[in-house]
């Protein structure tokens, strides 16, 4: 297997074709490694197979269509074409249950696919965000669904992905990255295989290691945020400007505050503490608990909603609401998890109409005039550039009332003739 990877003779394939399965895929591909990417959706099948991308990220259809012309990458939905390959990467999703418990049924379909069309020898290696000890309990499911012994017949690899969107096919070259094998072996044919592209530093541990060490890096961040909104939250009863405040606090030399708003979205923060905590026997709190503050930071933005509509006298049930993005980071169009749907979930019934404008998403309305054209309030959800340059004296000439709510600290100053509030900016 050595061998064939380090010529690149080995055959890959890519289960799971979305926002990180495609750009890996294209990576390998692009390495020089015959790669066939399976995804079961057939619209995005055919779409990819057209060389359009079904995700917005920079420079992904050049890439896509270069791959694809050079025949280096092919897509399918047929489980048959992937057989026999001697790598199996699976980029599937693990989102929650109601319950807040992780929800596997997509990572083990992925594996009981796999596992009917896998060659003894074969590398599987597990991209998906996944709760400690699960990349095991995949190895026993293959030895069941198989017959093969994990580290005897196959190799298996925990090698979690640590991009961002928009910045993808950048961070998959230089970030660093960590493989966690069931056994020694396993790691390092992963680590030969991602070297065809990773420019940055390679740890190898155990796999149960490395699931715990992806959730505790997205934990951090997210505890971290929690106390950075509970900041914002006392800087309205102290009225004062919690953005200054961060930035004085941060000149000391041992502090680095993170930045409050609307609610943290994403595939990962929003997921990966309850996936930390999901096999835990016993726990201290402190993780769920951040949790609960960045899921009720929509209901800050709509208690200054409410406070602002008060101030102008107009009744909550004949407001009109424009909420300015959809998507939960600036400049993409992914909505996982986005605080902007939590936020239109808790005022849809107490308002008159609820509108939206995404450039990249779209919304109710399709150009950014016609949705706050009579509105009363304007709610930024998102950070979208576009929205940092906007001309605040022509949106007010068409609103009906001049609210405006900054749920993302975008507005550095408030434009003349509108009421001013944002999350943690206490002073106004």
């Amino acid at each position: 297997m050595k061998e064939k990877i380090a010529s690149r003779e080995a055959e890959i394939a890519v289960v799971g074709l979305g926002y990180i399965g495609l750009p890996t895929a294209i990576m390998f591909a692009n390495a020089g490694f015959n790669v066939t990417g399976y995804e079961i959706r057939e619209d995005v099948v055919k779409k990819l197979s057209n060389g359009s991308s079904h995700i917005v990220e920079p420079e992904i259809d050049e890439l896509l269509k270069t791959v694809l012309q050079e025949g280096t990458l092919r897509v399918t939905s047929t489980p048959e074409d992937i057989k026999n390959k001697d790598v199996y990467i699976i980029c599937v999703q693990t989102p929650l249950n109601q319950d807040k418990t992780p929800n596997l049924q997509y990572l083990k379909s992925a594996v009981k696919t796999v596992a009917k069309v896998m060659k003894r020898g074969s590398l599987i290696v597990i991209e998906s965000t996944i709760p400690p000890l699960t990349t095991v309990k995949m190895g026993e499911l293959i030895e069941k669904e198989r017959g093969f012994k994990a580290g005897r017949d196959f190799y298996l690899v925990h090698a979690p992905e640590r991009v961002m969107p928009g910045r993808i096919f950048k961070e998959l070259v230089y970030n660093s990255r960590i493989f966690g094998g069931i056994n020694e072996e396993s790691a390092e044919l992963a680590e030969l295989l991602y070297r065809s592209f990773v420019k940055g530093q390679v740890f190898k541990t155990n796999s149960t290691t490395s699931e715990m060490v992806k959730l505790m890096e997205n934990t951090f961040r997210d505890v971290n945020i929690a106390l950075a909104n509970e900041f914002a939250f006392l800087a309205h009863q102290y009225r004062v400007d919690i953005f200054k405040a961060i930035e004085l606090a941060n000149t000391h030399p041992r502090v680095r505050i993170h930045m409050p708003g609307i609610g943290v979205g994403g595939h990962c923060l929003p997921k990966d503490p309850y996936l930390l905590l999901s096999f835990a026997r016993e726990d201290l709190g402190l993780i769920k608990k951040a949790r609960e503050i960045n899921e009720d930071m929509p209901l800050l933005a709509k208690d200054l909603l409410v406070e602002a509509l008060k101030t102008i006298n107009l009744p909550l049930e004949e407001a009109i609401i424009a909420v300015l993005g959809l998507a939960y980071k600036g400049n993409s169009d992914d909505i996982r998890n986005s605080p902007s749907y939590e936020f239109i979930e808790h005022i849809k019934d107490d308002v008159k109409e609820v509108r939206s404008y995404d450039p990249y998403v779209g919304g109710t309305h399709e150009k950014l005039e016609e949705a706050v054209t009579g509105a009363d309030a304007i709610i930024i959800a998102t950070d979208h550039e576009e929205f940092k340059s906007l001309d605040w004296e022509s949106i007010g000439k068409v609103m009906r009332s001049r609210v405006l709510i900054d749920g993302r600290h975008i507005i550095e100053k408030p434009p003349k003739g509108f009421l001013f509030k944002g999350i943690g900016r206490g002073e106004y």
